[in-house]
């Protein structure tokens, strides 16, 4: 059994690491604000607050076996690679594929990256830039694994992403559901399950360097129509153009009034992240059906109606199908 410490176990992917960590026996230590959610029940809980100087006062005088950091600021990361570096035997950061300066093209562990951000602390627009950051920081250990995730789906989301279209398929029925003209935009997305019980693993067997966690190859078509079968749905699926979206305000990718997992071209290589180092390391990834199935279900207890933090309001979908078909 080994100690494990997860940074921010409160959160969706955190909470997922903590959980796989103790069905493998290990004894687990969240510190987290707990704003996310609760820790696990077998889990030992430390409330603190990362931009508190005395935030790691309680964990300090431990030595870790293991250390999984979820944070995406610049400052919480160098504060706790300064309290704990010294007395970690490994230290998993997980990062993202947005560190990428051109995301428009495959990516592989070794394709260039933003430029860092020059401070401790990341708004929303800085997001890959405070993620590179963060990267230095972790780098700085001897024994360190940086795990740059693609699109994370799976029950429990609170973005609202991937359980965008297979909920609207469910809450239809027989009436028309509005997709965006991306079918054969590249796509990959990795259940949330998957990935935080293969960083356990890699944590496990000492694996170092950086790896992309991210899902089976697929299509936007793919999904969509995965996400159809998923809901029992027959209804009609009416398309709609790129351009002709944008010119209705309806945004890409997430968000309020968004069709979710829309991207520009500038950003399909999102959905063509290498994986290869991460299968010859474990990874081990359920069919991408399953994944939907789940999230439907997870869906359904929260409310196919419920307002959504991605996508759009039945209400404005189905303004914009009678605009395209008067």
């Amino acid at each position: 059994m080994s100690s494990l410490l997860v940074l921010g176990g409160t959160s969706w992917l955190g909470g997922q690491i903590a959980r796989a960590a103790i069905s493998r026996g290990h004894d687990v230590t969240c510190l987290a604000r707990g704003e996310s959610g609760e820790a696990p029940a077998s889990a030992m809980f430390v409330r603190a607050d990362r931009a508190d100087p005395r935030a790691y006062d309680a964990v300090r005088d431990r030595r870790w076996d293991l250390v999984v950091d979820v944070s995406r600021q610049p400052g919480q990361v160098r504060s706790a690679v300064d309290a704990l570096g010294d007395t970690a035997a490994h230290w998993t950061f997980v990062s993202t594929g947005s560190v990428y300066a051109d995301q428009s093209v495959p990516l592989t562990e070794d394709s260039p990256l933003l430029g860092p951000l020059d401070g401790t602390e990341a708004g929303a627009e800085e997001y890959g830039e405070g993620k590179v950051a963060c990267e230095d920081v972790v780098r700085e250990l001897p024994r360190h694994l940086v795990v740059r995730a693609g699109l994370v789906g799976g029950p429990g989301d609170q973005s609202d992403r991937l359980g965008y279209y297979v909920s609207r398929f469910a809450l239809a029925g027989n009436g028309p559901v509005l997709v965006p003209d991306v079918a054969d935009q590249p796509m990959q997305v990795i259940d949330v399950r998957d990935l935080a019980a293969w960083i356990v693993t890699a944590a496990e067997a000492g694996t170092t360097g950086i790896v992309h966690g991210v899902g089976e190859p697929t299509t936007v078509g793919a999904l969509v129509d995965g996400s159809a079968v998923a809901a029992g749905f027959r209804g009609e699926r009416v398309g709609a153009d790129e351009d002709w979206l944008r010119r209705r305000d309806v945004e890409e990718w997430m968000g309020p009034r968004s069709l979710p997992l829309w991207l520009p071209p500038s950003h399909h290589g999102m959905g063509m992240m290498a994986d290869g180092r991460a299968l010859e390391e474990g990874l081990r990834r359920r069919p991408l059906v399953q994944t939907l199935r789940d999230t439907l279900a997870d869906e359904r207890e929260r409310g196919l109606d419920r307002p959504r933090r991605s996508g759009l309001a039945r209400a404005d979908e189905l303004e914009l199908i009678a605009e395209l078909r008067p």
